[in-house]
Formats: C-alpha cells, structure tokens, sequence
C-alpha cells in the first residue's frame, strides 16, 4: 500500500531543539549566575537535559501538565522545593527569551519539506502541547507546510502509545498503512509508530546506529529517496 503521508515529530527532528536548549540555557546561566549545586555550566547543562527528561516523562505517565513540568524543573534544577509557581515562572519566563532567540531549523528541514511536498500530504504528531509547537512552527515559518498539528498534552495520550499514532491518521482520514512517521527517538517515535501500523522511519543524526529492526536515516536528505524507493518498508533500511 502507497505511502500517501508523512508525520513529523518537531523537537530535535526538523527543529533543533537541543542546540537551542543548549545555547538558551546558557545565556540564560550568564546572566542569572550558576547556582551553586554546579562546578560550571557544562555540569548545568547535562542536569537540565535530564531534569527535562524525567519531568517530560512524569507528563507523559499524566503526573502533571505543561505548565506543571516547567515548574518543577526550575525546581528540581535550582535546588529549591518551596519556590512558589510564580517565582519558577518568572525565572523560566526569562529563560524563554534566550531560548526563543535560539530557535532554529535543521539544515536539511526546508530542503526535504520543499523535495516531498508534492507528493505526500504532510502533518505533525508532538508530545508536546498544541499551543507551544503551533507558535513554534509560525516563529521558525513552516506552519504552513502542515495540514494539521496533533498533540498529545492536548489529546491526553502520548507516544509511544498506539493511539496517539492513530488519532493522527485519523485526522487525516488515512490507514495508518498510508502514513510514514518520522522522528528523532527509535522507541517513541519509530518502534511506537511501528506498532501502531504506521511506517517508522528513525532519525538517528548522530549515526548511533545499534537498532537494525528499524528503518533509519541519518539525515531527511535521505528520506525522498527512501519513501519513493520502497513504500512497502517490508525490510529494514539499507542507509548508513
């Protein structure tokens, strides 16, 4: 069966959210000052990656919302239980700026968008909320490249969960047979999509490689190629 769309993860897929994370903190840090809990803003920077990972999950399992998991990140990072939310909201806010301004596309984004566009319908699945990816994608200027945005703080059920995958195909009236998704983690996104049905594509930009039950690319340059190569996807991919 002919693949008729593609679904996009957004963070660290077509946009670099860790670079921007990144370079965001950072100057975020140099005007704040480094809480003292880090030796220097390296050490800073890997706890905030994965203070954002373990709240991102607790989102995920339904612990807590959006703005929730902001605010206990600021905390958990900070080292300061008692902050009130409007303290944790103020000291994030002023974060948002730096990342904001940081805000970027990958590279190959816009080329691969532009190669596909005339033969595939395209749409977005997140685990994020509807209201923070659809002013994204209007600030890094793709919005429009879309039919629709999915997302699962939104629809209260998140990838890997099958019927994330589904409630997407279900927007856009297609068999899950008919629709590629194409993300950055190849459990969330590739194997989850996967089990649902979809064709999986994993987005492995740092060539970790390891997972030869899923189809991967290194980079979306490949991904024409790889759609309009074989649209059954019955065997692994033979890139990189």
């Amino acid at each position: 069966m002919p693949i008729r769309a593609v679904l996009w993860d957004i963070d660290d897929t077509i946009f670099d959210y860790a670079g921007a994370d990144r370079a965001g903190m950072s100057a975020h840090l140099a005007g704040e000052g480094l809480p003292d809990a880090y030796r220097d803003v390296g050490e800073a920077l890997a706890a905030w990656k994965r203070i954002t990972e373990v709240h991102w999950a607790r989102v995920a399992r339904g612990l807590t919302d959006f703005q929730g998991q902001r605010r206990d990140r600021v905390r958990d990072f900070l080292g300061r239980p008692a902050m009130t939310d409007a303290e944790a909201d103020d000291w994030f806010g002023r974060h948002l700026v730096h990342y904001e301004a940081a805000w970027a596309l990958f590279p190959d984004t816009l080329p691969a968008l532009d190669l596909l566009a005339g033969d595939y319908r395209h749409a977005v699945l997140s685990n994020s909320s509807l209201a923070n990816q659809e002013r994204k994608l209007r600030a890094l200027g793709v919005r429009d490249r879309f039919e629709a945005v999915v997302c699962a703080i939104d629809m209260g059920v998140h990838k890997p969960e099958a019927r994330a995958f589904l409630a997407a195909c279900e927007i856009l009236g297609l068999r899950p047979q008919e629709v590629a998704y194409v993300g950055d983690q190849p459990d969330i996104d590739a194997r989850g999509a996967a089990e649902a049905g979809l064709t999986g594509v994993w987005l492995d930009r740092a060539g970790l490689g390891g997972r030869p039950e899923l189809t991967r690319i290194t980079g979306l340059d490949q991904l024409a190629p790889l759609l309009r190569g074989d649209t059954r996807f019955g065997a692994s991919s033979t890139f990189g």
